[in-house]
């Protein structure tokens, strides 16, 4: 009997509720992009009617219709209808004001109004977002799911930082650009691809999105993979094990060793050996040094990896039985 009525109780302050505050429902977002223009006389014309008025998108035109956003305009695909006026709003006060008799390119006249349209550039960057974001939180949601939250996100980055819809048919960044894009931000990462030891991204053999998820990542810096170690495997499988003998420091990061953009010593390593090893392992410690069999003097090499040369692991064990790494 108790359970009814704090059932019963807990109903009417629920009830109460809904009355204090009634839902909503959300305007289509056409009225929300009518708002942004700052005429709510604007209306939908469609990209046909805009291009055949305003024949200096001619170009721009062509490059649309031939991307994988123009290629939406069949709606027997299933997929969301994407025009010029998805991205820049309703486009009829923009070509209202173009005289019928100057219709031609290189005439006056033939520009349309585009003030008349969101002004995308004066938005502020999460704006600027979210015009792509109405589409791609759906259709794209595996590559957004970390956006919001993402270093770029939070430094102002928005998709049209890098993103430039009328440039080509190819919307995505190509490999070839990729490099270049991403140094406009980051100069201290291509000093260090200038590096004697480097990733070879400015050869164009490696691109920063081969390791980097530029819309977001659980990892840090935005990495790919489930760690550190797992971003690095995906090329280097060879060095990730699993080993029988494996190196206590390697099974952490890599980074331990290894500056990832590029070094002044041979293989990426942060310091040059044998300063790398003794880090971590005591120069003095007879398991460091080896002794001659003909002076039986302590012998210290100059590269560890004379000896260790399975660094990295190893399924071997030495001749003592503890798999040192050894070959």
């Amino acid at each position: 009997m108790r359970y009814k009525v704090v059932f019963c109780c807990m109903l009417a302050v629920m009830g109460g509720c809904v009355a204090l505050k009634p839902s909503k429902p959300l305007l289509p977002v056409a009225e929300y992009e009518r708002m942004i223009v700052g005429n709510l006389n604007a209306d939908y014309v469609g990209t046909d009617n805009c291009v055949a008025k305003c024949h200096a998108h001619d170009m721009i035109t062509s490059y649309f219709r031939k991307s994988v956003h123009g290629e939406q305009r069949n709606r027997d695909n299933g997929l969301p209808l994407v025009n010029c006026e998805s991205c820049h709003g309703p486009g009829s006060l923009a070509i209202a004001k173009i005289e019928a008799n100057h219709a031609r390119l290189g005439e006056a006249g033939n520009r349309c109004d585009t003030s008349e349209l969101i002004e995308i550039r004066r938005l502020p960057s999460p704006a600027q977002s979210l015009i792509c974001l109405k589409c791609h939180s759906a259709a794209s949601t595996p590559a957004l799911a970390h956006w919001n939250t993402s270093v770029h996100a939070l430094n102002d980055i928005s998709c049209i930082s890098c993103h430039n819809l009328h440039e080509s048919p190819r919307q995505k960044v190509s490999r070839e650009k990729m490099a270049e894009l991403c140094f406009g931000c980051h100069p201290d990462v291509k000093a260090q691809f200038s590096l004697f030891s480097h990733h070879p991204v400015q050869e164009r053999k490696v691109g920063c999105f081969d390791c980097h998820d530029p819309h977001g990542s659980p990892q840090l810096h935005m990495l790919k993979g489930v760690t550190l170690k797992d971003t690095c495997g995906r090329c280097h499988a060879d060095k990730s094990g699993p080993f029988v003998y494996e190196h206590g420091d390697v099974t952490e990061t890599c980074s331990n060793c290894h500056a990832p953009h590029g070094s002044v010593n041979r293989r990426l390593l942060s310091a040059a050996m044998p300063f790398l090893c003794i880090q971590c392992h005591n120069p003095g410690h007879r398991s460091v040094m080896s002794s001659s069999p003909a002076t039986n003097k302590a012998l210290f090499a100059n590269r560890c990896t004379d000896c260790h040369s399975s660094i990295h692991g190893s399924d071997t064990p030495d001749n003592r039985g503890m798999g040192t790494l050894r070959k």
